[in-house]
Parts: structure tokens; sequence; C-alpha cells
């Protein structure tokens, strides 16, 4: 009798495409091309843990899956095959055997996301789809010390999407909230041990309009008291967005 693996898998994709991670009716998701992929190397539909959920058009350099099978293949071979039959904007870059209890999810202790920003006054066409195009200048030292208020443990209440509450811990702790810039290229980087839905994209919409002077840096300590949604500012487009990392505790990605 074959024994029971659980395999824990990292890919990256181009999230241009599909409308999430999660699977949706009617609408192309990366789990959904994920799992169809394993299915004709597995021969079976294992039941497919992911580590987020990710919005629609967020993209990601490191997303962590995890699945049980008793099939014998090995992890060099199954990513290999994996990328044989997974499309272009998707690919599988490791995979190695976990224990029993882990799961993708369940068992992440943090998560990070950059936001990029394309901040020249025209466009580039390369980045289409991958950065916002945001041409209004952009100071680095207010947004930082915007970013500074995230930082420490909050009611993240005020950023995240009204429609997709769910009753609960709305508090996350933030490790790490950095604006940097390379050229015209900036991002902000933000790291914690959960996100909210949309939490992010309105994080960052929030410090854009500190950026235009309508909020102030200080404002932010303000907003995330008032646990009201309306008091943050929009939500950034998601094509800018990028799940960068995904921690676990004595966990290694690498095969």
């Amino acid at each position: 009798m074959r024994s029971v693996r659980n395999l824990l898998l990292t890919l990256r994709y181009d999230g241009s495409n599909y409308h999430g991670w999660q699977i949706q009716q009617n609408a192309v998701t990366v789990q959904q091309v994920f799992q169809e992929a394993l299915a004709k190397i597995l021969g079976e539909c294992p039941d497919v843990k992911g580590c987020s959920r990710t919005d629609s058009f967020v993209h990601a350099l490191e997303f962590c899956v995890s699945f049980k099978t008793e099939h014998t293949i090995p992890c060099e071979r199954l990513i290999g095959a994996l990328n044989h039959f997974l499309p272009e904007d998707i690919a599988a870059i490791s995979c190695r055997e976990v224990p029993l209890d882990f799961h993708a999810r369940y068992s992440c202790i943090g998560k990070e996301y950059v936001y990029r920003i394309w901040n020249c006054r025209t466009r580039d066409p390369f980045l289409r789809g991958r950065a916002l195009h945001y041409w209004y200048p952009l100071d680095l030292e207010k947004l930082n010390r915007a970013a500074a208020c995230f930082l420490g443990k909050h009611d993240f209440t005020s950023f995240c999407a009204v429609d997709a509450r769910e009753p609960g811990n709305m508090e996350r702790t933030v490790t790490k909230a950095v604006w940097s810039r390379e050229g015209n290229m900036v991002e902000f980087t933000v790291a914690a041990d959960g996100f909210l839905y949309h939490m992010v994209r309105i994080m960052v919409g929030t410090m854009l309009r500190v950026a235009q002077g309508k909020l102030q840096p200080e404002d932010i300590s303000r907003i995330l008291l008032a646990c009201d949604r309306s008091a943050a500012g929009p939500t950034a487009p998601p094509q800018g967005l990028f799940l960068k990392q995904v921690f676990y505790r004595d966990v290694k990605r690498d095969a």
C-alpha cells in the first residue's frame, strides 16, 4: 500500500489573465489552471491548499500550495511535468515533501507584498499590467513617514474592503512598511503576519493621497483608529501588486 505524501509546491505567475487564485464560477483562475495540469500528471484531483487568495490580476513572485497524494512521482519530475502542461504565465519553481500536518495557508506565519509604481510622465508599454503608471511627483521621505504608522499591531478595519469583511479579528501585525526608488520605479514593500482583503491596495491608495497633499503622514494613525473604511483613501489598482514572499517556520521551499 502506498504511503501518503504531503507536497509543498512553489509557483510563480503573472496574474494578468486570471481572476485571482481561488476557483470561481464563470471566471478563469490560477487554481483552476494549476489543478487541471496537476490532474493530467497524477491522474487525480487532490485537494489543493493555497497560501493566499490573491485578487484578480495580482501577480505572485512566490505562491505556495500544498496537497496530499499517494503518487510516487519524484519532486523534480513533478516540477518538469507541471511546467510542460502549465501555460507560459504560470511556472512551478520548487517542490519538496513536508510533514502531513503542514497546510500552505494555516501553517503560514507571514507574507510580504510589493506594490510597484512607474513614476514617470511617459508610460512604459513593457510594464503594462505590471506596475501602476503614476506621473505625479512622489516624495519618498513623506511616504515613508506615512508607512511607519502602519508598523506594529493595529486593527485594519479601515483598510479592508467593506463587502469582504467577515466576523473575526481584524488585527494584523505589520513588521515592514517601506517605500524605495530605483530610477523611475517606486516600490512599496510591506510584510505582516496576515493581510485583509484589499488591505495592501487600500494602504497604497491612502498613501498616494498623502503624496498629493490631501492627507498628512500622521493622518494614517487617525485612520487606523477610526476602524472605518470610508476614512481611508481609494483602493489602488491590482496590476501593481505582487505577492513577493511567503514565510513558514522550519520549512524550506527548495527541493
